[in-house]
């Protein structure tokens, strides 16, 4: 392995919630029917799949960090079901193809939906309740109605929110219109996967945490080494998103981005009640480089959730001090939305880790003799993270399916620009998305 993950700053949403038991390493020679590397939302729904195919097969999943604590306890907790392309103003694109995905992306929330079901991770953790796109200047509205007459053709539910409504919603009066989409599960990321992880442990699925994988090669089946043991098993299913250039798959063909939130501290009861609007609610911008925010309410206290701002790092890793630099941001946009907050701090600020291809195509499908790539999400982990777990499961396991012909027919990632030229590019357009984002960000 040439790298192991790098996931900066605290996530706010795994550290709101009660402390984990003690992880369960690896620490010992394993034998596996499947191994799973990778504890995120692919990796945790190939495994729930696999299980459902194979009820007598042993099945190991090795997770480098404890579950939550990676990407998928880094995200803001949209599971969406509409096309949502983060290179277009208003996240539309050709009719027909955005009315396939569509079906995909519910085939993956009801799977979610399942598991929540089956492993009893109540509301908080994943509830359909749908999200709104909030737009807080005229060019930010105006996409709204242009997605909005795109929903109309696909023949999807939708409706447009004025100001008022927006304020009624959020307590602020910063937006001058919503959409709103019936049809998204919203998460509270950390507490899902927690959720799910412990729900598929058993005597025949173990879950490793604090495992990272250093090694992976074959001796007749794979063998995967980690600092205190090893499994074989005839067949792996790769679920690490960016880092499958780690396992040297997908080289030079994967554009490896950070996203940065920030979480405030618990409201108190008077601030609550300046804030007003709805108990939560999430927000997604018109513009698809503008600010995302959440209000949570639960145990961990009513809170709100800021994202904004993404930086193009190739090596997977950032600055010291970025995380805290990106925050100023999110301080910005958050006293923009909510002066009657003012004296309110963020007490939590994490970077995530996100993989885009330059043709926005999946890294999927068997890599080499038994192991099967689920990677590059193209920056909805959530949805197509969890539909590309269950897709591998299936493939791996010889399923023909509507769900395996969706994903393999989407083409291979195409080969990036040598490195300077992709930096260069890559940088050059976000910082513009940013800037005309205006006040969307």
């Amino acid at each position: 392995m040439r790298r192991l993950p790098c996931d900066p700053g605290v996530t706010g949403w795994n550290a709101i919630l009660p402390e984990a038991g003690p992880a369960q390493p690896l620490e010992e020679a394993a034998t596996a029917d499947w191994l799973v590397i990778g504890g995120g939302f692919a990796g945790l729904a190939a495994v729930r799949r696999l299980s459902q195919l194979h009820p007598e097969a042993r099945i190991v999943l090795l997770e480098a960090r404890r579950i939550g604590e990676g990407p998928a306890g880094r995200n803001s907790g949209f599971m969406i079901d509409l096309p949502h392309d983060l290179s277009s103003e208003d996240y539309g694109g050709a009719l027909e193809k955005d009315m396939a995905q569509t079906r995909m992306n519910r085939a993956a929330i009801n799977f979610a939906a399942e598991m929540a079901k089956a492993f009893g991770l109540g509301g908080e953790a994943f509830v359909r309740s749908g999200k709104t796109n909030a737009a807080a200047s005229a060019k930010g509205h105006q996409h709204n109605l242009d997605y909005a007459a795109h929903l109309e053709a696909m023949g999807e539910a939708h409706e447009l929110l004025d100001g008022n409504a927006m304020c009624d919603l959020t307590g602020s009066d910063y937006y001058r219109s919503g959409l709103y989409t019936p049809g998204t599960a919203m998460i509270q990321p950390a507490l899902f996967v927690r959720g799910v992880a412990r729900g598929l442990a058993s005597n025949r699925v173990r879950i490793c945490e604090d495992s990272p994988v250093t090694g992976l090669r074959r001796e007749g089946d794979w063998v995967a080494v980690t600092p205190k043991g090893r499994v074989t098993a005839p067949k792996v299913i790769l679920a690490v998103n960016g880092h499958a250039e780690s396992f040297g798959q997908f080289e030079g063909r994967l554009l490896h981005l950070f996203l940065y939130a920030s979480m405030t501290r618990p409201l108190t009861e008077d601030e609550a009640a300046r804030l007003g609007g709805a108990e939560r609610w999430g927000l997604t911008p018109a513009d698809p480089m503008g600010s995302t925010v959440r209000r949570i309410s639960g145990p961990g206290g009513t809170r709100i959730v800021m994202r904004n701002r993404v930086t193009y790092d190739p090596s997977l890793k950032i600055p010291e001090g970025r995380v805290a630099a990106m925050g100023r941001s999110h301080d910005k946009a958050f006293a923009a939305r909510f002066p009657q907050l003012a004296g309110v701090d963020m007490e939590y600020r994490w970077g995530g880790r996100l993989c885009l291809s330059w043709n926005g195509a999946p890294a999927l499908g068997e890599v080499e003799d038994g192991l099967f790539s689920a990677c590059c999400q193209n920056g909805l982990g959530t949805a197509r993270g969890t539909l590309h777990g269950m897709a591998m499961a299936e493939l791996a396991s010889g399923v023909e399916s509507g769900i395996v012909d969706h994903v393999m027919s989407q083409g291979t990632p195409s080969r990036l620009p040598p490195l300077p030229f992709t930096y260069v590019g890559a940088t050059a357009t976000m910082k513009w998305g940013e800037w005309k984002a205006g006040a969307e960000l």
